[in-house]
């Protein structure tokens, strides 16, 4: 290494080892206030979700490690400062019912599937989402636009307003 290069690499290891790392989420209003402003509860929420592509499917899982669909709803819904029941059909009631071609991130899309009564996962936006498909499978995003999933749709709704 040429030897008047080599401070300034020492210089820039040593910043970077200080640099501060990401800041936690705020945990309150008043908290959020102070801090940049964040995106909106939705797209919190849908970023929440997706932090958790990869985990593997996990029948009543509801934490890292493995998920069921309307465990990661739940888990990700508490990460971004929303309650939502912890069940589908509990999750199928609550807030306010959207049209298709009106999602949003963050909206709860629901499907009839025919390995389930109900599946739930979450809107990234208005045409894909992120959902625990099955067992054997993996956190994952998928296309409402599919086949599969177009024909399995039976709503959706919205918890963030």
């Amino acid at each position: 290494m040429n030897r008047r290069l080599l401070p300034v690499v020492v210089a820039l290891a040593l910043a970077a080892c200080a640099t501060p790392g990401p800041r936690p989420l705020p945990t309150s209003p008043a908290a959020a206030s102070t801090t940049a402003p964040s995106p909106a509860a939705g797209e919190r929420f849908a970023a929440a979700a997706a932090t958790q592509i990869g985990q593997p499917y996990r029948w009543g899982g509801a934490a890292p490690g493995g998920f069921d669909c309307s465990g990661l709803v739940a888990y990700a819904a508490a990460v971004a400062g929303l309650h939502v029941p912890r069940t589908t059909t509990e999750q199928i009631a609550a807030g306010v019912p959207v049209e298709r071609r009106q999602l949003r991130p963050g909206d709860l899309v629901f499907m009839h599937l025919s390995r389930k009564a109900l599946h739930v996962g979450v809107a990234l936006d208005d045409r894909r989402f992120v959902h625990a498909p099955s067992q054997g499978g993996r956190v994952r995003v998928d296309s409402l636009d599919t086949s599969y999933y177009a024909r399995a749709f039976i709503g959706a709704r919205r918890i963030t307003d």
